[in-house]
């Protein structure tokens, strides 16, 4: 293997806000902040570096415009995919509508800003 993905950075209008919702789907905790208002969550016993990637919530004004060219594939690891949708939803994501057909096994959400993300079927382990 050459490479691994480190840190995935979201450009964000509220950092604050997508951190606390990013950390709280994802089981991550705030590992620092920069001048310029960026906030980088991650696994809360590993931090950069470990076997997943953090988050790393950018500030920017600039509004988006159109659908996403990469967004985030989440699986759930202690629960099935319709409690786990439960969960999402109750912690602010809502249903996106990306041209889906409706006989998908996976489930297209937004988080607080819009951004896509999927929900997939298959649970997995957790790390």
């Amino acid at each position: 293997m050459a490479c691994r993905i480190s840190e995935l950075v979201i450009k964000a209008a509220d950092p604050d806000r997508l951190a606390e919702f990013w950390s709280k789907v994802l089981g991550y905790v705030e590992l620092g902040r920069e001048v310029d208002g960026s906030i980088e969550i991650g696994p809360p016993d590993t931090g950069f570096g470990g076997p997943q990637p953090t988050l790393i919530l950018s500030p920017s004004s600039d509004l988006r415009t159109a659908t996403l060219r990469l967004h985030i594939d989440l699986n759930a690891t202690d629960r099935d995919q319709d409690a786990e949708l439960e969960r999402l939803l109750a912690l602010g994501a809502r249903p996106a509508n990306v041209g889906q057909t409706g006989n998908e096994s996976w489930h297209v959400l937004a988080d607080p800003e819009g951004n896509e993300f999927c929900l997939l079927h298959s649970r997995l382990q957790p790390l």
